[in-house]
């Protein structure tokens, strides 16, 4: 994917990150937050896009564990196994 295709879907799964915030009062974004990564921050590395997308992905299946849906627990773990790998490249680049 290039960059901006990155920051776009970066922007849409923000807009569900807060549609979570407002509808589910167990959604925590943590860990998403605590990146200082958002989509409107060009300047950040196509990289550390994808990363936050990444965790922005886990957090939000961590949140839909509470609306019944069976993948949901299987889909934050690979979110989880696929962040690591992006902060351990972003790691090595620096």
């Amino acid at each position: 994917m290039h960059k901006e295709e990155l920051i776009t879907l970066h922007q849409i799964m923000a807009e569900i990150k807060d549609f979570f915030e407002r509808t589910e009062a167990n959604a925590s974004f943590s860990d998403y937050y605590n990146l200082k990564v958002e989509p409107t921050q060009i300047h950040k590395s196509k990289m550390e896009h994808k990363h936050a997308i990444f965790v922005l992905g886990k957090d939000i299946a961590r949140g839909m564990n509470g609306v019944e849906y069976s993948a949901t627990s299987r889909t934050a773990a690979r979110m989880q196994e696929l962040a690591e790998k992006t902060q351990k490249e972003i790691e090595y680049l620096h």
